[in-house]
């Protein structure tokens, strides 16, 4: 594992680099915004990464809960399943679905979801669970972050103002709000019962995620419809670059999270070996 991490930094940057060129070089020039339409192949590409990361760190922090008793560890097993299954279904038998999902988006998403969650209960412990929701909701605000910074450096020159309160920007800095307060959670409590409260915050922050996607599809707004999907079209070239600038972002997401969650683990370890010293301590004493 220690071999992978340099090819992956390697990978990383080379992606990024590349990256970079085509957005900037390579990338059609948008008729109507020009060249500040540029900015969409880090906004788009961040707010996906975040949203992935958001979505790791619920699912993480559910199988934290459930883990703690066996009989709640099994039903959630069963929900998944179940939620799986009637995703599949539900995508050929709901008519017409919403503008801009197709039956095997559908059933694709609903597949990756089952796969992530068993795939992390799997690899992670019940406590590696938390070290990976702390890991991913830090990674994920700074994605978030960027994507609330190019949106108003966007909007200024195209919509003539920074910022303005419809449902898809105001639920968007609610969700970097309730993950800010879940990393001040982590941060400054000392309760035994932090992981507890933090992950039911997760939970809950969670619930903000589909509100922020569906937004521009259920509610008129000023920002702009999805260019994928909801009836939108993209230029051929201009999703090239944009796939390949996402795929940069996350390269860097894994490489930044891997990275922290060695340092957390290790930080953990040193903590409970000072604690474990201190308890036997007295004992050598008294001796």
């Amino acid at each position: 594992m220690k071999k992978a991490f340099p090819i992956l930094g390697l990978l990383t940057a080379v992606l990024l680099s590349y990256a970079l060129y085509e957005a900037m070089v390579v990338a059609p020039r948008e008729q109507t915004m020009g060249d500040v339409q540029r900015i969409f192949y880090y906004h788009v590409p961040s707010a996906w990464t975040a949203f992935l990361l958001f979505f790791i760190n619920f699912v993480a922090s559910v199988q934290y809960l459930v883990r703690r008793t066996p009989e709640a560890d099994k039903i959630a097993n069963w929900i998944v399943i179940a939620i799986g299954v009637l995703t599949c279904i539900g995508a050929y038998v709901i008519k017409p679905l919403p503008q801009g999902m197709y039956p095997s988006s559908v059933v694709t998403t609903g597949l990756a979801v089952v796969g992530i969650y068993f795939l992390i209960k799997k690899y992670f412990s019940e406590q590696e669970t938390d070290i990976l929701a702390l890991t991913t909701a830090e990674v994920g605000v700074v994605f978030c972050t960027v994507v609330l910074v190019t949106g108003p450096l966007w909007a200024r020159p195209v919509w003539g103002i920074w910022w303005t309160w419809d449902v898809r920007l105001t639920s968007t800095l609610v969700l970097w709000l309730i993950y800010v307060s879940y990393l001040v959670l982590r941060r400054f409590s000392t309760s035994g019962q932090t992981p507890v409260l933090a992950a039911a915050l997760a939970v809950f922050g969670a619930l903000d995620v589909p509100l922020v996607y569906f937004s521009i599809w259920f509610f008129r707004t000023q920002h702009p419809q999805p260019v994928i999907g909801g009836g939108g079209s993209i230029d051929p070239r201009m999703l090239h670059v944009l796939l390949i600038n996402w795929l940069g972002f996350l390269s860097f997401a894994c490489l930044v999270c891997w990275s922290r969650y060695r340092l957390e683990r290790l930080h953990r370890d040193v903590e409970e070996t000072l604690a474990l010293e201190a308890l036997l301590e007295p004992r050598s004493n008294v001796r």
